[in-house]
């Protein structure tokens, strides 16, 4: 057997176990979630069809990889490795994020999250004036899906009392 196909089938298998396993292990995890029991779907439905699908996907890799069905190995990629990294950039959206870390316990979810994805999508180029009521539309979205779709309380800060977006 080749040398480099060998060594390929070996880093497959670990791909697929180690993939099974970050499934197993979700599904545990999810156990420990405190959820009210009047709610059908809760906050563990998700952990729970997330690790259920990796677990899936990593046996079916292995699987995959025991008939000698191997990923194509690649040539390169069509990418100029002349350009630099934009730090500025990345300092942008790392400066958004953390403004999002902080303004959650301040000011409430809604808010930090209109920041973050304001901030996140100006910074990669996008016209102020649509990404400002997308992020604001999308951050209410979010609220009132946890709020009422997962029965999870994401916190309102100064929407509190809200009646849509108070948890």
């Amino acid at each position: 057997m080749n040398p480099e196909k060998s060594s390929a089938k070996v880093e497959e298998y670990a791909f697929g176990g180690l993939v099974a396993v970050v499934g197993a292990f979700t599904l545990i995890d999810a156990t420990t979630i405190a959820a009210r029991a009047d709610n059908a779907v809760g906050p563990r439905a998700f952990p729970y069809a997330v690790g259920a699908l990796l677990i899936v996907t990593g046996v079916a890799a292995i699987v995959a990889t025991a008939r000698g069905r191997l990923g194509q190995a690649e040539e390169g990629e069509d990418v100029d490795t002349g350009v630099r990294t934009d730090w500025v950039t990345v300092a942008k959206l790392v400066a958004v994020l953390v403004a999002h870390l902080v303004l959650i316990a301040t000011v409430g979810w809604p808010v930090a999250a209109t920041v973050l994805f304001f901030g996140a999508a100006w910074t990669l180029g996008a016209v102020w004036w649509r990404a400002l009521p997308i992020a604001v539309v999308l951050a209410l979205v979010v609220q009132v899906v946890f709020a009422y779709g997962l029965g999870l309380s994401l916190p309102a800060g100064i929407f509190e009392g809200v009646p849509f977006l108070d948890g």
